[in-house]
Protein backbone atom coordinates (compact mmCIF):
# COMPACT_ATOMS: atom_id res chain seq x y z
CA UNK A 1 0.00 0.00 0.00
CA UNK A 2 2.82 2.35 0.86
CA UNK A 3 4.39 1.90 -2.90
CA UNK A 4 1.24 2.21 -4.48
CA UNK A 5 0.71 5.83 -2.50
CA UNK A 6 4.12 6.64 -3.08
CA UNK A 7 3.26 6.43 -6.69
CA UNK A 8 -0.18 8.36 -6.47
CA UNK A 9 2.04 10.95 -4.42
CA UNK A 10 4.56 11.05 -7.40
CA UNK A 11 2.46 11.76 -10.13
CA UNK A 12 0.40 14.18 -8.57
CA UNK A 13 2.22 16.65 -6.49
CA UNK A 14 5.45 14.78 -5.11
CA UNK A 15 7.35 15.51 -8.35
CA UNK A 16 6.50 18.95 -8.37
CA UNK A 17 7.27 19.59 -5.15
CA UNK A 18 10.75 17.91 -5.29
CA UNK A 19 11.61 20.66 -8.24
CA UNK A 20 10.70 23.47 -5.75
CA UNK A 21 12.69 22.11 -3.29
CA UNK A 22 15.78 21.32 -6.05
CA UNK A 23 15.45 25.30 -6.96
CA UNK A 24 15.57 26.54 -4.01
CA UNK A 25 18.18 23.79 -2.59
CA UNK A 26 20.10 25.46 -5.89
CA UNK A 27 19.89 28.72 -5.11
CA UNK A 28 21.17 28.51 -1.54
CA UNK A 29 24.13 26.78 -2.91
CA UNK A 30 25.12 29.74 -4.95
CA UNK A 31 26.57 31.20 -1.65
CA UNK A 32 28.99 29.49 0.39
CA UNK A 33 26.85 30.40 3.59
CA UNK A 34 24.01 29.01 2.26
CA UNK A 35 24.79 25.64 1.46
CA UNK A 36 23.83 23.61 4.98
CA UNK A 37 20.31 25.21 3.54
CA UNK A 38 20.84 23.84 0.32
CA UNK A 39 21.25 20.58 1.26
CA UNK A 40 18.69 20.51 4.07
CA UNK A 41 16.62 21.68 0.98
CA UNK A 42 17.82 18.53 -1.58
CA UNK A 43 16.75 15.97 1.55
CA UNK A 44 13.79 17.44 1.94
CA UNK A 45 13.19 17.28 -1.64
CA UNK A 46 13.61 13.49 -1.66
CA UNK A 47 11.31 13.34 1.23
CA UNK A 48 8.62 15.07 -0.60
CA UNK A 49 9.44 12.60 -3.82
CA UNK A 50 9.25 9.50 -1.69
CA UNK A 51 7.29 10.58 2.26
CA UNK A 52 4.99 7.31 2.77
CA UNK A 53 7.27 5.30 4.86
CA UNK A 54 9.34 7.62 6.05
CA UNK A 55 8.68 9.98 9.16
CA UNK A 56 10.56 12.82 10.67
CA UNK A 57 12.04 12.49 14.15
CA UNK A 58 14.20 15.68 16.00
CA UNK A 59 17.92 15.34 15.26
CA UNK A 60 19.52 14.95 18.80
CA UNK A 61 22.38 17.51 19.50
CA UNK A 62 20.70 20.09 17.45
CA UNK A 63 21.08 23.48 19.40
CA UNK A 64 20.94 27.13 19.23
CA UNK A 65 22.77 27.48 15.69
CA UNK A 66 19.66 25.19 13.90
CA UNK A 67 17.11 27.80 15.64
CA UNK A 68 19.00 30.74 14.02
CA UNK A 69 19.06 29.07 10.71
CA UNK A 70 15.72 27.93 10.75
CA UNK A 71 14.87 31.39 11.20
CA UNK A 72 16.50 32.81 8.43
CA UNK A 73 15.34 29.44 6.45
CA UNK A 74 11.58 30.54 7.29
CA UNK A 75 11.75 33.95 6.25
CA UNK A 76 13.45 33.27 2.75
CA UNK A 77 12.27 30.20 1.87
CA UNK A 78 10.18 28.00 4.30
CA UNK A 79 6.95 30.26 4.05
CA UNK A 80 6.65 29.55 0.15
CA UNK A 81 7.98 25.83 0.29
CA UNK A 82 5.03 25.83 2.70
CA UNK A 83 2.59 27.69 0.84
CA UNK A 84 3.05 24.99 -1.85
CA UNK A 85 2.11 22.70 0.23
CA UNK A 86 -0.89 23.85 1.90
CA UNK A 87 -2.16 24.68 -1.77
CA UNK A 88 -1.68 21.38 -3.24
CA UNK A 89 -3.34 19.83 0.04
CA UNK A 90 -6.26 21.56 -0.20
CA UNK A 91 -6.36 20.48 -3.91
CA UNK A 92 -6.06 16.62 -3.12
CA UNK A 93 -8.31 16.88 -0.53
CA UNK A 94 -11.18 17.87 -2.81
CA UNK A 95 -11.39 14.57 -4.03
CA UNK A 96 -11.75 11.34 -1.43
CA UNK A 97 -9.38 8.98 -2.87
CA UNK A 98 -6.60 12.38 -2.74
CA UNK A 99 -7.51 12.57 1.50
CA UNK A 100 -4.62 10.57 2.66
CA UNK A 101 -2.28 11.99 -0.19
CA UNK A 102 -3.82 15.94 0.77
CA UNK A 103 -2.55 14.44 4.36
CA UNK A 104 1.03 13.94 3.60
CA UNK A 105 1.33 17.01 1.99
CA UNK A 106 0.13 19.07 5.33
CA UNK A 107 2.47 16.45 7.15
CA UNK A 108 5.06 18.26 5.10
CA UNK A 109 4.49 21.63 6.21
CA UNK A 110 6.28 21.66 9.46
CA UNK A 111 9.60 20.22 8.06
CA UNK A 112 9.07 22.66 5.14
CA UNK A 113 9.13 25.81 7.42
CA UNK A 114 11.78 24.63 9.98
CA UNK A 115 14.19 21.64 8.18
CA UNK A 116 17.60 22.28 10.50
CA UNK A 117 17.33 19.88 14.03
CA UNK A 118 15.08 17.28 12.35
CA UNK A 119 16.07 13.68 10.59
CA UNK A 120 14.28 11.93 7.89
CA UNK A 121 13.94 8.08 8.73
CA UNK A 122 12.30 5.11 7.54
CA UNK A 123 9.51 3.87 9.76
CA UNK A 124 10.83 0.61 10.20
CA UNK A 125 13.70 1.61 11.27
CA UNK A 126 12.08 3.81 13.95
CA UNK A 127 10.49 0.58 15.25
CA UNK A 128 13.36 -1.49 15.27
CA UNK A 129 15.06 0.53 17.67
CA UNK A 130 11.95 0.84 19.43
CA UNK A 131 11.70 -2.74 19.84
CA UNK A 132 15.39 -3.09 20.59
CA UNK A 133 14.83 -1.00 24.12
CA UNK A 134 17.08 1.96 25.29
CA UNK A 135 20.63 1.80 24.94
CA UNK A 136 22.40 2.21 28.19
CA UNK A 137 26.10 3.62 28.09
CA UNK A 138 28.58 1.53 29.17
CA UNK A 139 29.50 4.28 31.79
CA UNK A 140 26.06 4.14 33.70
CA UNK A 141 25.92 0.28 33.58
CA UNK A 142 26.13 -1.38 36.42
Amino acid sequence: MTTLLNVIWLVLSGFWMFLGYMLVGALWCITIIGIPFGIASFRIGLYALWPFGRTIVPKPGAGAGSAIGNVLWFVLSGIWLAIGHAISGVALCLTIIGIPLGLASFKLIPISLFPLGKDIVRIDDLRAGYAAGPVVPPTQAR
